[in-house]
């Protein structure tokens, strides 16, 4: 099986160092004894009580590595094998909190600086496999170690909670870190939390977040977030409201009509000018 020579290094140094077991493979050992020669640089990421307590994520780490390819060897590590190598142990690992979080401290560990670019392409890859409960764990470490703290990084744990059916975390995360200030909050995320709100039955909340847009003066552009909001209003026995909404956004409905229409016009004359030709 292919090995990364980064992790071939990390696995021997944490064995020999805190588990006191065989050194592993040391045909590897000189490649990154100059990149990583300071080990103080690794306490920033990795706390001393997570080495001693993740013995599994390292055994895990030993197991998905393989013997290095002679071409590969003396060769710098490249960010794409460092990502790839991620994203097969946390397919790997079983799902619990403490071998996730210990084979993302393994993988930091001897890192210079914190590697926030591929663990975003590992997040993107772990979306497109539908691993919504992995990826909140790996954001939930990512924000413990104080990275990724962006309204883009809640975002994505929002609506991963979301998709793992834990709404109700979702919406805390909600309230403590995006929805304290609806003027800047962008439109994306307020548009996808009324969705969340809509899907779970949440209806006070989604009414008492859109009143909040309204008095921000922040408008719907989006007819199906607009006929959701409406929705709401009528299912809590508010059919006024409902009606003023609808009005208010009469324009937003308008216009998708005739930007349909324009579409339609334009299709039908090019279809006859291809038959005049």
């Amino acid at each position: 099986m292919w090995r990364s020579p980064a992790i071939s290094c990390i696995v021997r140094r944490f064995t020999r160092v805190r588990l006191g077991v065989q050194t592993l493979s040391s045909s590897y050992g000189s490649v990154l004894q100059s990149q990583f020669s300071d080990r103080e640089d690794a306490k920033d990421w990795c706390s001393s009580e997570a080495r001693f307590s993740h013995q599994a994520a390292f055994q895990n780490f030993d197991q998905n590595a393989g013997s290095l390819q002679k071409d590969k060897v003396g060769k710098n590590i490249s960010r794409k094998e460092k990502t790839t190598f991620l994203i097969t142990t946390l397919m790997d690992l079983k799902d619990n909190k403490e071998g996730i979080y210990g084979a993302l401290d393994a993988w930091v560990a001897w890192e210079r600086e914190f590697p926030i670019g591929p663990l975003k392409h590992a997040l993107l890859a772990l979306e497109k496999e539908h691993q919504w409960h992995r990826i909140v764990q790996v954001i939930k470490w990512m924000l413990s170690k104080g990275q990724g703290n962006t309204m883009g990084t809640h975002g994505q744990l929002i609506r991963a909670l979301d998709k793992d059916h834990r709404a109700e975390e979702a919406h805390t995360v909600w309230v403590k870190k995006v929805g304290t200030d609806l003027h800047s909050v962008p439109w994306k995320l307020c548009s996808m939390m009324i969705s969340v709100y809509y899907r779970n039955n949440m209806l006070d909340r989604l009414v008492k977040l859109f009143k909040g847009m309204e008095a921000f003066d922040r408008k719907l552009y989006d007819k199906v977030i607009v006929q959701r909001v409406a929705n709401a209003h009528e299912m809590l026995g508010m059919p006024e409201e409902k009606e003023r909404v609808l009005q208010k956004y009469a324009d937003v409905f308008a216009e998708k009509k005739q930007r349909f229409g324009k579409r339609s016009i334009q299709s039908t004359t090019k279809e006859k000018q291809d038959k005049m030709q």
